[in-house]
């Protein structure tokens, strides 16, 4: 059986940062991934003719954040597009009221006022709520202080439902009550013209990545650890364990013994969310040419409410919509053409009939991935945002699990699961390393 220093599962960032930063130290690493691809759910399609982003798209603020000095340091593209994490407003955004009317900009200042002033209203009431509490209690809660009318409180609350979709990918009701805390953002937003994935390549260079290996089971003891796949087994001193959380609660990678708490109670109170992405390319644009963004009011946008305009990263008039929580879930069984012809009817209702079909349509069905089951994690109703960080609680002093899902300040990012990797590094060595070594330096060199 072969045997090295440390094993790592998964070549996401975060698998791909804590093996970097490991070799780096003179660790030997074994790096197995079950996809033929680094990145995870970093995810960059060209077969279009250009770099679209299936998995993530977004830095969420580039101050302080490591991965825009890894993209900086790499030479990476951007462009700013700061709507990304559901902004009422600071950017252009075209509101259309429930009658399917662009709303003035006096109209739509007014409404963005209300959603800052609910936001305000909703801290308090997040911050006294049960422990069993929903975000959409909270929300109600907030919107009872303001004692609002019906009308003017439907259109906040019609606003802060799509909102908990769009960030999370869970209804309203699903989501735990401080599943929002961390939704702040420190700087522009930008998005990446040549595509995300040249981060994982470029950590991955000099690397023993193995890919095609399925991972089935994990065996742990205070010796170390035996990883086995179909075809093969490894041991070592130690193992990073980067796969999601879906993959985690599915069963079908296998720990021996089970993963004890804290670990296994926080992922027991962590969900997998369901969220995919539309990508439509145009002949023509035929939408407002001053405006990021594109948002309708009303039950008739409950499935299609938000469109962000793409545009500019090639030269080519596209949208992108989100399908999340509900909608996910109910176009899993849709062609793409049922999905397109959906969204398009939204579109018509608001810039017309006459508007041209869509020349290329990409849709993500994440859900469906074995190796994600969805696209990235949520605090179910009773969890708390420590359960982020206790599911990377280190286990037997031999296995430390990393990843989006495993970092408390910023989850569901590609921050998070860089920081979190570069966390189990750390812990595996006993010391501190500087994260700058993973974009400064080669394990080769």
């Amino acid at each position: 059986m072969e045997s090295v220093d440390t094993i790592v599962v998964g070549a996401g960032v975060a698998g791909l940062a804590a093996a970097r930063l490991l070799a780096l130290e003179g660790r030997r690493v074994v790096v197995l991934e079950a996809r033929e691809r680094v990145g995870g759910r970093v995810w960059t399609d060209r077969s279009g003719g250009h770099a679209t982003d299936l998995g993530a798209s977004w830095i969420h603020g580039v101050d302080g954040s490591p991965v825009a000095a890894a993209a900086r340091a790499l030479g990476m593209r951007t462009e700013e597009l700061t709507v990304g994490s559901y902004q009422p407003g600071g950017r252009p955004i075209a509101y259309f009221d429930p009658d399917g009317a662009r709303m003035s900009d006096e109209r739509a200042g007014g409404f963005v006022r209300d959603v800052e002033t609910a936001l305000e209203a909703l801290e308090p009431v997040v911050a006294s709520s049960a422990p069993n509490a929903t975000y959409r209690d909270v929300v109600e809660g907030a919107l009872a202080r303001l004692g609002w009318d019906e009308a003017r409180a439907a259109r906040v609350r019609e606003f802060l439902e799509h909102r908990t979709e769009e960030q999370y990918g869970a209804w309203i009701e699903d989501l735990a009550a401080h599943g929002l805390d961390d939704d702040a953002v420190d700087g522009a937003e930008v998005v990446f013209p040549d595509g995300y994935d040249a981060l994982p390549r470029a950590l991955a260079e000099g690397l023993d990545l193995r890919l095609g290996q399925v991972v089935t089971e994990v065996a742990w003891s205070g010796a170390g650890v035996t990883v086995r796949t179909p075809h093969a087994a490894l041991q070592a001193g130690a193992a990073v364990i980067t796969v999601p959380v879906g993959v985690l609660k599915s069963g079908d990678l296998r720990f021996s013994p089970a993963l004890p708490d804290p670990v296994a109670g926080a992922l027991e109170r962590l969900e997998m969310n369901a969220f995919e992405k539309i990508v439509l390319r145009f002949p023509t644009r035929f939408w407002d040419p001053d405006v990021d963004a594109i948002r309708q009011q009303g039950p008739t946008g409950r499935r299609w409410h938000s469109w962000y305009d793409l545009s500019r990263l090639h030269g080519v008039p596209t949208l992108l919509t989100f399908a999340a929580g509900p909608t996910a879930r109910a176009i899993r069984e849709w062609d793409d053409a049922a999905v397109a012809a959906s969204v398009m009817e939204q579109l018509r209702r608001l810039y017309g009939h006459g508007i041209p079909d869509p020349t290329r349509v990409d849709i993500t069905a994440w859900h469906a991935d074995p190796f994600s089951r969805g696209s990235y994690a949520y605090m179910v109703p009773g969890s708390t945002t420590s359960d982020h960080d206790a599911l990377a609680t280190p286990v037997g002093g031999v296995l430390h699990l990393a990843g989006e899902a495993t970092w408390t300040d910023d989850p569901a990012t590609v921050p998070a699961a860089m920081l979190s990797g570069h966390r189990a590094a750390e812990r595996v060595l006993g010391r501190a390393l500087p994260i700058e070594a993973l974009w400064e330096r080669s394990p080769s060199g």
